[in-house]
């Protein structure tokens, strides 16, 4: 790994804007997800990552998520469950030419049927990219 590739796999977690102290829950765990971007995800945090099944109010929602997974409005509305105002879903995707691969233009499509909107998409690993999905403004 280069110096380069080390120094942002080390920021990647900071460069979501979780802090310290942030609930995030994670929905769509399975065995091909990032674990040393959890890992890394949760040292920044100081906690572990909430479950599908938790309830507690939290400030993010990581939703890793596939082409076979379903229904991505679906999940969108579900992830919103326990989201507190002015949180951020972030919507982890297999990059293009991995299992998996979900064009950028099914999760701009499904965003605002959930009542959301995306705002950025940034690499997150070597195998996953992130999109940020944050609420709509009400006018």
């Amino acid at each position: 790994m280069s110096e380069a590739e080390a120094v942002t796999e080390e920021n990647v977690a900071s460069r979501l804007g979780f802090k310290d102290g942030d609930l995030v829950q994670e929905y769509g765990y399975d065995e091909d997800v990032d674990f040393d971007f959890r890992e890394d995800l949760e040292d920044l945090i100081g906690g572990e990552l909430l479950t599908e099944d938790d309830h507690e109010v939290v400030d993010g929602v990581i939703l890793w998520w596939r082409a076979d997974d379903g229904d991505l409005v679906d999940a969108l509305v579900d992830s919103l469950t326990t989201l507190d105002d002015g949180g951020v879903v972030w919507v982890l995707t297999p990059k293009s030419g991995r299992d998996g691969y979900v064009p950028p233009a099914d999760i701009e499509e499904a965003a605002p049927t959930a009542g959301l909107h995306v705002t950025t998409s940034p690499g997150v690993t070597a195998d996953w990219a992130a999109t940020r999905l944050v609420s709509r403004r009400k006018k």
